[in-house]
């Protein structure tokens, strides 16, 4: 066994000792904030309607799951299928930028365009021009999370080793096998970086649209539960369907974050979590 295989070795069941000290630090840091919180409340007698106790609001989400059940069903499809076309979309668009120049040239500005424009700007007129308003609300988040995977990437494709690109010249590679052997490979690391922002952004996307199209009464995803909610003074619903956003937040982080571990643990530095204190042997 060479130094370096034994180093790594020795050091996996500490870098996993870690790994679990750290999360359970984090649920005990969790817990001891919503602790505070239903102290502060019971402490300081302060409504419900003004802020409601975190016990008040799981009863609440206990409650009326059924409904809001529904509302984040739907929401969470918006999300999902919103983050799988902007990664669908991204890589090929992406692909086809490295390939062409031309392209990219005429679809760059497009696609910064849509970038910066504000999605609460876009999200009416989408209503106005798609009759279906979930594909309304299906294409407001793919344009919220689209640019950070596609940015990413490209960013991934151009970063590949100049030597490994003049070795694949001189062994006459194609441009399909230059793209799919070096340069999808090298870009793995920036893709997954960039699904880490857009899982956040698609369903920052959704809700925002949904909130335009909830004002109008029209589906009924979570955002138009909190509207709801708000409009009735029903404060501990509101903060029940926020609560299953957050979740869902996390959700799609931890997802994110499990498939980077999977894709990039072997071979990436990103995702081999050393302790930089802990020397190696013989140094």
């Amino acid at each position: 066994m060479t130094r370096r295989e034994w180093s790594a070795k020795a050091s996996r069941p500490a870098g996993s000792l870690r790994t679990g000290l750290a999360a359970w630090g984090s649920v005990c840091a969790l817990v001891g904030w919503l602790l505070a919180w239903e102290a502060l409340v019971r402490l300081a007698e302060i409504p419900h309607y003004t802020l409601p106790a975190p016990s008040l609001v799981l009863m609440t989400l206990f409650d009326n799951f059924s409904s809001l059940a529904a509302s984040w069903w739907f929401t969470l499809k918006i999300t999902v299928f919103a983050l799988l076309l902007a990664i669908a979309g991204g890589v090929l668009i992406a692909a086809v930028f490295t390939l062409s120049a031309r392209l990219e040239a005429v679809l760059l500005p497009l696609a910064v365009v849509l970038q910066v424009t504000p999605v609460v700007a876009i999200a009416p007129l989408m209503l106005i021009y798609i009759d279906s308003t979930t594909t309304a609300l299906l294409l407001c988040a793919w344009i919220v999370a689209f640019f950070p995977i596609l940015s990413n990437t490209v960013v991934g494709l151009r970063a590949a080793d100049p030597l490994l690109r003049d070795l694949f010249v001189l062994c006459r590679a194609t441009r399909l096998q230059r793209l799919r052997l070096l340069l999808l490979p090298s870009a793995l690391p920036y893709f997954v970086a960039g699904l880490k922002v857009s899982g956040g952004l698609s369903l920052i996307g959704a809700v925002t649209a949904e909130m335009v199209a909830g004002a109008a009464g029209r589906e009924s995803g979570l955002a138009s539960r909190i509207l709801e909610a708000s409009f009735r003074t029903e404060t501990p619903k509101m903060f029940a369907a926020l609560l299953l956003l957050v979740l869902t937040g996390l959700m799609i982080h931890f997802a994110s974050s499990a498939l980077s571990r999977r894709l990039l643990s072997r071979w990436h530095a990103s995702e081999q979590r050393r302790d930089l204190s802990t020397p190696t042997p013989g140094t």
